[in-house]
């Protein structure tokens, strides 16, 4: 089989044998948002061609390319939603060399009622279920994080937060672009600052000025500022997120895993990171539970 999670920047693709190991993997930029023209059964080919050629007949898809703007829009399951439901729900899409399905997204509400959807991470979910022992609180770093409460194996309701989306547009669109520099990498010392100050009273609109002020007070080096504002983000999304002393499981690319395990440590929490190759894990259980043709 061939499984893919195909988001809004990036296109990952699996092979996988009968019981869902990894045969092959491979990765491009073609997110749904680079494809014209509709063109998505095309770009599908053009990707997984050769496997199509070496005689893969089934394909699973989940991911931004079941929303609006994506193949073919699939419908939001609402909470709570388990495997048997996502595999229950899958929706065929037209394509003349393979046998396609789309896994749906979810929608829920957070803790105050407000509408809450997803897609992708509720099969990447699927996939750590055995390994988190399907209970718990989930998350998804990235540009549109996600963290999802996870019991008796179903999403019960989730959580989402822009922090990726908003660091990229305050670093290149607002005033503190000014005082920011490239440094190269993360800078641990300015990381971890940020992190402290987001327990600081006067809220983030008000921190985040003090990226700017710190700078300009040489009390922060500009080379620094990039990594500051990574603490300063990360450190309210966790506190926001995350409940006193909590436990987390995240999936997600290691680096990124690798600054909000450090977060969430710094606020009281334990992190474990899962499989990076969740949504694999969770496309493969899902088509364990389909009857292809």
């Amino acid at each position: 089989m061939i499984a893919v999670d195909w988001g809004t920047s990036n296109f990952r693709t699996f092979q996988l044998d009968a019981d869902g190991t990894i045969l092959a993997r491979r990765s491009s930029p073609q997110g749904i948002l680079r494809v014209e023209g509709g063109h998505f059964a095309e770009t599908l080919h053009a990707e997984v061609g050769d496997w199509l050629a070496e005689g893969e007949r089934h394909i699973l898809l989940c991911g931004m390319i079941g929303s609006r703007e994506g193949w073919v829009e699939a419908p939001y399951l609402p909470c709570p939603v388990g495997i048997e439901n996502l595999a229950q729900s899958v929706v065929e899409v037209p394509f003349d060399d393979a046998e396609v399905r789309l896994v749906p997204g979810v929608a829920g509400t957070d803790f105050d009622g407000v509408p809450e959807v997803m897609r992708g991470e509720e099969t990447e979910a699927m996939g750590i279920l055995d390994t988190c022992g399907g209970t718990g609180l989930v998350c998804f770093p990235g540009t549109h994080s996600k963290w999802i409460h996870l019991s008796d194996r179903k999403i019960v309701n989730l959580m989402t937060c822009m922090t990726g989306e908003l660091y990229g547009a305050l670093s290149r669109n607002t005033i503190l672009e000014r005082t920011m520099r490239s440094g190269g990498g993360i800078d641990d010392t300015a990381f971890r600052r940020g992190i402290a100050r987001s327990a600081d009273s006067g809220g983030l609109l008000h921190h985040l000025f003090g990226v700017r002020t710190l700078t300009l007070m040489d009390q922060l080096r500009e080379e620094a500022s990039a990594s500051y504002l990574s603490g300063l983000l990360i450190g309210h999304e966790v506190r926001a997120a995350m409940p006193p002393g909590g436990a987390v499981h995240l999936v997600g690319a290691a680096p990124l895993c690798s600054l909000y395990a450090q977060t969430i440590e710094a606020c009281g929490g334990s992190a474990t990171v899962e499989d990076e190759d969740a949504a694999a894990r969770g496309l493969a259980a899902i088509a364990r539970r389909l009857t292809w043709s």
